[in-house]
């Protein structure tokens, strides 16, 4: 499937310094001395040396200042802290590599129901009939059946320009003569104004309104399908589950799909609120929230990366972890495809030496054996076209659509 400063305080210089010289009475108290007899001290005081002989140290533990009591304290408090974060995690990280080991089932692999997201050169302008020829080459044998082609993004308030997807009819023609039977979606979506004052408001009737107008116009236009990803989504928006219900009555007056990229599932309870309270950014669903959305759609695509994993063992083990999630939710009506990430940045929450396409490969293939391994209305969608190398394209054919 998304991320301090040091220094703690100091003691208190110690007030208890010796100074060389006899310590004083105190006061209002004298020290009586009887003929011939040693000095008593009074009840209460301390014993005083006698005249001419050096203090003696005291015997026993130094008092303890308040300072140091409380920087004893902050010392265990903040191991406490540092044991409290780091041991959940390692028991978790431990479990994603397990839930790696094993062999998938002999028939997980390709369905014919994959997906790709391209990007937006091919429907303003700057893709022409070769790159079509060329893109039905890397395709044919594979099993995409679904292009989610950039054709937004939407305005902050639901509109969306027709001259952002002028060249759509082109290629949507073209598209069917070259792969008969791959549909052509138009991907839409916006930054949504959930952690920031900038985006498009979803608790806004009107903004709702014109999304689904939006959609419709450019239906119109003869996409194959409207295919929606909004972030950040917060876990159990109301405004997003009415949005679907009122954009499927859109898609199926069209006769075509509506699809949706979905976030990742709690990889533990509740997880989502305990990040968003840290961090201001739940990026997590719960699982409830997923199967909502799910079951309002036709088609539901886990942005299985950016996951914050360093190892492809982990990785994979968490891909395995989220397919098994959705899997559990997803009702059989319902397309799901899980994302492998065929993009190579290095940033906080994904590593690319550890997201690999190998990886969740094998990861999809652990999750679907172990939940439902006879499943039909399941694949992979792969992000992003244009920053795809050749590796990932082979990891894809040989690990997922072999036979």
């Amino acid at each position: 499937m998304e991320h301090a400063t040091g220094g703690g305080p100091t003691a208190e210089p110690d007030t208890e310094k010796e100074t060389g010289t006899q310590p004083q009475p105190r006061a209002g108290i004298e020290p009586q001395r009887q003929s011939g007899t040693e000095p008593q001290p009074q009840s209460g005081t301390e014993p005083q040396p006698q005249a001419g002989t050096e203090p003696q140290p005291r015997t026993g533990k130094k008092a303890e200042t308040p300072a140091r009591r409380r920087l004893r304290r902050l010392r265990r408090g903040a191991l406490a802290l540092v044991l409290a974060l780091l041991v959940p995690l390692l028991a978790a990280e431990t479990a994603l590599r397990v839930n790696y080991m094993g062999d998938p089932s002999d028939g997980a692999y390709t369905r014919g129901q994959d997906a790709i997201w391209l990007g937006h050169a091919w429907v303003d302008g700057r893709k022409k009939d070769a790159d079509v020829a060329a893109l039905a080459e890397r395709l044919r044998g594979t099993g995409i059946r679904d292009l989610y082609v950039h054709a937004g993004p939407l305005e902050h308030d639901g509109t969306l320009p027709s001259s952002a997807y002028r060249n759509a009819p082109w290629l949507i023609g073209a598209v069917h003569r070259a792969l008969p039977g791959v549909r052509v979606q138009a991907w839409l979506g916006d930054k949504l104004a959930t952690e920031s004052p900038d985006g498009l408001r979803l608790e806004r009737a009107e903004t709702r309104a014109a999304v689904v107008d939006s959609t419709r116009r450019i239906l119109d236009a003869g996409f194959d399908g409207a295919h929606f990803d909004l972030e950040p989504l917060h876990s159990g928006d109301r405004h997003y589950l009415g949005l679907l219900d009122a954009l499927r009555a859109v898609t199926r007056a069209h006769q075509v799909p509506l699809s949706v990229a979905a976030h990742q599932i709690d990889p533990l309870p509740a997880f989502h609120s305990v990040w968003g309270t840290l961090t201001n950014h739940p990026k997590w669903w719960s699982q409830d929230f997923f199967g909502e959305v799910a079951r309002r759609v036709d088609q539901i695509a886990v942005m299985s990366y950016d996951t914050m994993q360093p190892l492809p063992s982990l990785y994979g083990g968490y891909v395995a972890q989220q397919t098994s999630l959705a899997l559990e939710v997803t009702p059989p009506t319902t397309d799901l495809l899980m994302g492998l990430p065929f993009f190579h940045e290095n940033r906080f929450g994904h590593w690319a030496h550890a997201e690999t396409v190998p990886a969740a490969v094998r990861g999809v293939r652990l999750g679907l054996s172990r939940t439902d391994a006879d499943r039909l209305r399941f694949g992979v969608a792969l992000y992003v076209d244009f920053a795809a190398t050749e590796d990932d394209w082979s990891a894809y054919r040989e690990g997922w659509v072999r036979p």
